[in-house]
């Protein structure tokens, strides 16, 4: 029997992933919550000799005012930057806008965010590949949305190269480059097989939220998602199984 798959079939089954027709289906299915499994946590540990950076609160930003009307107005994909650096407090903003906690509830088992998941899921990290903040040295940082912090992971001389080999030279000369992995499971756990069609939905909240924090701050991005994913996995040392890049992003300032 040939089971080679045409380009017909995958197209078939990327389609059955995009419908709705097996939420009743779910409602009869065993899943790990319905099992009584534990929560998955909310964020990655992070080991305990890790430098740690502390970000502006947002209570205190003073950036990102523009109203939001013209923020949609104007947004748009911008693949030039210039050679400004973000500020921490711009940087803190991008980040809360895109992942910040607003409250812990359920006893600190699920998080209400600045965006929308799928039951309150949130199934992404967010790693960071600086090359131009003040007051921050350029290497591959992770985001800890549950403290408001930077995990600094390692520094290397040439990482901004080797993640914009690992994207398709699509860096653009960026400040920052967003990337973002999905640990499917979180979502898993309550959705079981709908979970695909839930995570992509949910990475799309999350990187709208980062273009119009962006152009609330003079600042442009453009979404990534042709990458090379053994390479970018590889760099932000995840499994590429239960932890894997989804989503990317370079973000700079723009004329």
């Amino acid at each position: 029997m040939n089971t080679t798959w045409t380009t017909r079939d995958r197209i078939t089954a990327g389609r059955g992933v995009l419908k709705s027709d097996e939420w009743e289906t779910w409602r009869r299915s065993e899943t790990d919550q319905k099992r009584g499994v534990p929560y998955p946590p909310l964020e990655e540990p992070v080991p305990p000799d890790a430098l740690l950076v502390d970000l502006v609160a947002p209570g205190d930003f003073a950036v990102g005012r523009m109203p939001l009307i013209d923020a949609i107005r104007i947004r748009m994909s911008h693949r030039t930057f210039t050679d400004e650096r973000l500020t921490l407090e711009e940087l803190s903003f991008l980040l809360w806008a895109t992942q910040g906690v607003r409250e812990l509830v359920q006893e600190g088992r699920v998080s209400r965010r600045t965006v929308p998941s799928g039951g309150s899921r949130h199934p992404f990290e967010t790693y960071l590949c600086i090359q131009r903040v003040r007051d921050l040295k350029p290497g591959l940082y992770r985001y800890l949305p549950l403290e408001h912090k930077l995990s600094l992971l390692r520094t290397e001389p040439d990482l901004y190269q080797k993640v914009n080999d690992a994207t398709n030279k699509q860096n653009y000369g960026g400040a920052v480059i967003f990337i973002w992995t999905t640990i499917p499971y979180r979502t898993e756990w309550r959705y079981s097989f709908l979970s695909p069609k839930l995570i992509a939905l949910d990475a799309g909240h999350l990187c709208q939220n980062l273009y119009l924090a962006c152009t609330a701050i003079g600042a442009g991005t453009c979404a990534l998602d042709a990458y090379d994913q053994d390479k970018v996995d590889r760099l932000l040392g995840v499994d590429g199984q239960d932890e894997f890049a989804i989503y990317c992003a370079p973000v700079g300032k723009v004329e």
